[in-house]
């Protein structure tokens, strides 16, 4: 049996950080309006519409894009629509990796971001934010998997986060 060997060079999305830290916007002490960003995933709208219904006296911006790539200027300024912006689902490689970057986007134009991703990726999500400068990057972890899982079950496991979502928002 004859195998033939090709080396490739691949970029590391982890690579070490040269460029500028990124200063992460404040939550606001008064919230009016939240951006749920959903990218689609299976269950991601089952996680956002949880938040949501357990966020009182707040006005509910929904948003939208595919999953596996980045938001459009479009899809972006329709998040940054909200005081603060919400980002699901990060439970694969290039879904947590659009999540993060998407969030970063967002933070640089000046909208406080939380972004959700599965426990089996979080790490990944903080590295890469490290990698990027954006070290305190808001991140959540819900219990992975979360795809293919009956909507109650997804429910219970983000009824788990939302009370540190509240906090963080330092709403009741």
């Amino acid at each position: 049996m004859k195998v033939n060997v090709t080396e490739r060079e691949v970029m590391d999305p982890l690579a070490d950080f040269g460029g500028e830290k990124i200063d992460l916007n404040e939550i606001p002490s008064e919230i009016s309006k939240i951006s749920l960003f959903d990218n689609t995933k299976p269950n991601a709208n089952v996680i956002l519409e949880t938040i949501g219904s357990n966020l009182r006296d707040v006005e509910i911006i929904h948003s939208e894009k595919p999953a596996g790539a980045g938001a459009t200027n479009e899809q972006l300024k329709k998040a940054a629509q909200g005081d603060v912006s919400i980002l699901a689902l990060g439970d694969c490689g290039s879904c947590t990796t659009w999540v993060i970057l998407d969030a970063i986007r967002l933070e640089k134009e000046g909208v406080a971001t939380i972004s959700i991703c599965s426990h089996k990726f979080a790490s990944f999500a903080r590295n890469l934010a490290q990698s990027h400068g954006a070290d305190s990057l808001r991140i959540l972890e819900v219990e992975h998997p979360i795809a293919g899982r009956k909507r109650d079950e997804v429910v219970e496991k983000t009824l788990k986060i939302v009370l540190n979502i509240k906090k963080i928002l330092n709403i009741s």
